[in-house]
């Protein structure tokens, strides 16, 4: 099963204590990265989260987002410390004396000292709401799993239609490869008799130059290999672990098979067909980037 590496999903669970909202995003990336916000006072269970994610998604650069609503009970009301205000209002009483200033100390500007008020958090046992977590978590995975795996589809598709198109040409180089050479040889022979004028031609010079002609221009084995390659695309396409890697690498070795056969090739129909193959090959291997 070929899929994308983009993809978005989100997924919640909901308790008598609260609810967990969970949003997970994944573009390309050449490995599997994962990384994780959420409420500082689940942080132990980061690694859980994490786990989850990558049981499923195995590349990526992938962000989840964490929420925790608490819906149930009453609200933890703020604490102040009495002690910390009484000595800012001494001091800043104190200050306005050795100013010489008169005016009173304002309970908005006590208030906002650092440390005065504080919130009074209720502890939270993490093993409690890991169950929930991982759930929504989980969620969340399947969402994006089932969005990457749809985006997959079109890819395998898209890959395939372009490999076909790709052996075709490459099937059509060939074709033209062998008369590529008959063609060179009418040439040589005909440019020959009008340079010998009626003296008799050596036959087997004129072998021996067609010969060469004939392997410097051989792209057989170029050509068996980049068959090779195209069984080894089809079945790593069918494979049901993430290919991406393989893919990747397969689109390396068919875009050196195709250059060498460029570089062979002293023909205008024939360079006018690694043109288009290696256009498409780009086109794919731009494709395979997106592939998990």
């Amino acid at each position: 099963m070929t899929k994308s590496m983009t993809g978005y999903g989100k997924g919640e669970a909901v308790s008598e204590r609260g609810r967990f909202t969970v949003e997970i995003r994944s573009v390309n990336h050449r490995y599997g990265e994962v990384s994780v916000r959420m409420p500082r006072g689940f942080l132990s269970l980061e690694q859980e989260v994490k786990r989850s994610v990558t049981n499923v998604l195995k590349r990526g650069k992938i962000d989840v987002t964490v929420q925790w609503e608490e819906i149930t009970g009453e609200a933890a009301m703020p604490q102040a410390d009495a002690a910390l205000a009484q000595g800012y209002a001494a001091l800043f009483r104190d200050l306005s004396a050795s100013l010489g200033l008169s005016a009173e100390v304002p309970l908005a500007l006590v208030i906002a000292q650092k440390g005065v008020l504080r919130e009074n958090a209720t502890a939270i046992d993490e093993a409690e709401f890991l169950p929930q977590l991982i759930a929504a978590v989980q969620a969340a995975v399947g969402t994006i799993d089932a969005m990457r795996r749809r985006e997959g589809e079109a890819l395998a598709a898209d890959l395939m239609a372009r490999r076909t198109q790709v052996a075709e040409w490459a099937e059509q180089v060939g074709g033209r490869a062998p008369q590529v050479v008959a063609e060179y040889r009418q040439k040589l022979k005909l440019r020959l008799d009008q340079l010998l004028e009626g003296v008799e031609m050596d036959a087997a010079r004129l072998a021996q130059e067609v010969a060469l002609m004939a392997d410097r221009c051989d792209v057989t084995e170029e050509l068996v290999r980049l068959s090779s390659h195209f069984a080894q695309f089809d079945e790593t396409m069918r494979l049901s672990e993430p290919v991406g890697r393989k893919l990747d690498f397969l689109m390396q070795e068919m875009n050196r098979e195709v250059n060498t056969i460029g570089s062979k090739s002293s023909d205008a129909e024939m360079t006018t067909l690694v043109i288009r193959i290696k256009a498409e090959m780009e086109k794919m291997r731009e494709q395979v980037q997106n592939v998990e």
